[in-house]
């Protein structure tokens, strides 16, 4: 039997997992770590969940920043983001735990913005192609949620930010509150805040901050309009406020 209330966290050591740790919820996260459930080593995986007997996985184990090192070492890219989630996928199928997987927003075009969950992806950048590897492997089993989220660390502690790059941005506490109105949920999920620019985002938190060009520094390869439709997310949180 799987126990209704226990949810395993990957990455548990991550910049949200801290966040989660100290949200109040009905559901025991549990959060182990990499010397007991490796998402590189299918059988340290299979071992770990078989005597835990949870009822979901939630994934937020990978690679993420920086941006530049998923290509610099595009086989670290590959292992964590893509084969370590697939492998993850497997494990869930075989043992018939639901996986809950943690994507980005990254994963649309970035021309237009406003992106549904059934836009037409097609990622920039190396980041993005990997965490949609990810996905595929995840949407094989139907009993799977895909979180695609954007969000940003408290306080935003920056002193510059892009004036041209619009976007979700939504602080890891506020994701963790809404995480849990989402665990019960399947399919695919676009998860962020209201749309505004970095700059108009960081500057309600620090009046100082200073405007600078997305495109100028981070060059072709970053979605300036991954901007999100997030009417799906507001039906079920409205619903369940």
């Amino acid at each position: 039997m799987f126990n209704k209330k226990k949810i395993v966290v990957t990455g548990g050591s991550g910049r949200f997992a801290k966040t989660l740790k100290k949200i109040k919820c009905k559901y025991a996260f549990i959060y182990p770590k990499k010397t007991q459930l490796n998402i590189c080593n299918l059988n340290s995986m299979r071992k770990y969940l078989k005597k835990i007997r949870p009822q979901s996985v939630l994934h937020l184990a990978g690679l993420s920043r920086p941006m530049i090192e998923h290509e610099k070492n595009i086989r670290k890219s590959i292992n964590l983001n893509i084969i370590g989630t697939a492998n993850l996928a497997n494990i869930c199928s075989e043992l018939k735990i639901k996986l809950i997987y943690f994507s980005t927003s990254y994963v649309y075009p970035g021309t237009k913005g406003n992106y549904t969950e059934e836009s037409p992806l097609l990622p920039i950048n190396n980041y993005a192609w990997s965490k949609l590897g990810g996905e595929c492997a995840v949407k094989l089993y139907k009993n799977s949620l895909i979180l695609r989220v954007c969000m940003a660390e408290k306080p935003f502690i920056h002193k510059k930010a892009f004036g041209d790059f619009k976007t979700n941005f939504i602080f890891h506490d506020e994701v963790a509150k809404i995480l849990k109105k989402l665990l019960n949920k399947k399919g695919i999920i676009n998860l962020g805040g209201p749309t505004k620019t970095v700059f108009n985002f960081a500057k309600k938190y620090n009046p100082n901050v200073k405007k600078i060009s997305a495109r100028k520094k981070l060059g072709k390869n970053f979605p300036l309009n991954s901007y999100m439709n997030l009417k799906k997310l507001d039906k079920i949180v409205l619903k369940k406020s």
